[in-house]
């Protein structure tokens, strides 16, 4: 039976991990750049409201980015349990770059985090600072290497055999950065950046509808929510115009995956650009499919007659899993095109001075507070699932690349996998969503307790006074 498969069990393992995985890291890297920008604004300005924030998502982030440690490191088991012939067969290209990662990134985050957590009151404010700055350094380091390793599987470049067939790297260069690698790490990095923004404006959005009721006057989320909206006004168009590069990028070297993002079963001019259907295996078309006439073919080859390559002109033993290709990648465009609409929205109630009092955008917000992690999601789905079914694109198949493993063993390990994952990470997203829900600055801000500020005088008698920053200092 198909579900006894122990490669589709394998690959339903991973693809589980990976899911939990990637919000983590996102996140860290959104969150790392950000406490980095919030303490360098309270250096320069000594304006208490940034310290406040700055205090409150510190918490918050390392819980996150300890969850992202400990699911990596799950992956990498996984990786030599499961995947043993691909471990074989890429180790002496891959190896050496997750090395790098490891001895350069995760060195450079670890070194610096304990610092960064618990040292603001044993060093300088300027050490404490540049403890920040490197894990946020490491943090994009990091994506740097993993997204080297991954890109090189999606477009290998760089590379030779040996006399037993495995892959060695002719050219680190060309390795490193292969075809879409460019892409793909600026995709992924400003992802992050778009994730953790709604993120940051959920929480506030939801602090400041409380505002309303509780009738109190919350300068620390308004701060937050006017940083997030930047970013959503700013960022999010960027996303797009790098999106259609990765897209242009996609379509000359994985023709296949791009057939399937747009439905695109036969090949022909004028493409379509569909909406929303239900892709047709069988029939191969798009049963009740909704589109803008020769959009899809003006986006890809910027000419409303260009031709685009469809899903006949590949075996079928060589496709893609249509349907999960084409949902997810509508479910990826949807909400990056809800985040444009937002941003822009917030800018023009910026404009009109009724950013903080507009109640429909706040609402909006609050739900758009994990999209970013849902699309991203999305965005990896689309890339994994559109890569098959290779491991390495073109030259390695996921069916060669496999572990001896019976059926039963990877069902039993997934099942542990999926009870294990949901209490232990269950129990963390439960006590950061408590985190988010304690207002900034409060007494029982948790992160506002266990940071305490450096040296032995306080805040209060040492920084300039603002009487418009809501803080636990200005208080005392």
């Amino acid at each position: 039976m198909e579900f006894l498969d122990p490669v589709l069990l394998a690959r339903v393992q991973f693809a589980f991990t990976i899911a939990f995985h990637i919000v983590f890291p996102g996140l860290s890297i959104g969150l790392a750049a950000y406490l980095t920008v919030l303490e360098a604004l309270w250096l320069k300005t000594h304006k208490t409201i940034y310290l406040t924030a700055f205090k409150y998502w510190l918490k918050i982030f390392s819980i996150i980015f300890g969850m992202g440690v400990v699911s990596g490191v799950v992956m990498s088991y996984q990786i030599g349990t499961n995947w043993s012939v691909f471990s074989d067969k890429t180790g002496p290209v891959l190896g050496p770059l997750m090395g790098y990662e490891v001895l350069s990134a995760f060195f450079l985050e670890a070194g610096f985090l304990g610092v960064m957590l618990f040292g603001m009151n044993k060093v300088g404010k300027k050490l404490h600072f540049f403890s920040t700055l490197m894990v946020s350094v490491g943090t994009l380091m990091s994506a740097f290497w993993i997204l080297s390793v991954n890109s090189w599987m999606q477009t290998p470049a760089g590379y030779a055999y040996n006399e037993v067939g495995q892959f060695i790297a002719k050219d680190w260069f060309e390795v490193v950065f292969n075809p879409s690698f460019p892409y793909r790490f600026a995709h992924m990095v400003t992802a992050a950046f778009l994730s953790t923004a709604f993120l940051v404006g959920g929480v506030a959005a939801w602090h400041l509808l409380k505002e309303r009721k509780e009738k109190v006057k919350n300068d620390a989320a308004r701060l937050m929510f006017s940083m997030a909206m930047w970013m959503a006004a700013f960022v999010a168009p960027i996303q797009l115009f790098i999106g259609d590069m990765h897209g242009l990028n996609t379509l000359e070297h994985q023709p296949a995956k791009v057939a399937a993002m747009e439905g695109n079963y036969q090949t022909q001019k004028g493409a379509p650009l569909l909406l929303f259907g239900i892709p047709n295996d069988e029939e191969e078309r798009v049963d009740y499919a909704i589109g803008i006439p020769k959009m899809a073919s003006f986006i890809l080859t910027h000419d409303f007659d260009g031709e685009l390559v469809g899903l006949d002109q590949f075996a079928k033993e060589d496709r893609p899993n249509v349907k999960w290709v084409f949902y997810s990648f509508r479910v990826m465009v949807a909400i990056g095109m809800g985040m444009i609409a937002i941003g822009l929205f917030s800018l023009f109630l910026r404009w009109r001075g009724r950013l903080y009092d507009n109640r429909f955008i706040q609402k909006v917000a609050v739900c758009f507070a994990p999209a970013g992690i849902v699309a991203t999601i999305a965005g990896w789905i689309v890339t994994e699932v559109g890569r098959q079914p290779y491991t390495v694109y073109g030259l390695l198949r996921t069916y060669d690349s496999h572990s001896p493993l019976d059926a039963p063993a990877v069902a039993a390990s997934l099942a542990i996998f999926v009870v294990v994952y949901f209490l232990v990470f269950g129990t963390g997203i439960v006590y950061t969503l408590r985190l988010m829900r304690v207002r900034p600055g409060e007494k029982g801000d948790v992160a506002q307790e266990e940071t305490k500020v450096s040296t032995p005088v306080t805040v209060s008698s040492r920084l300039p006074q603002d009487s418009n920053n809501s803080s636990e200092e200005d208080a005392r």
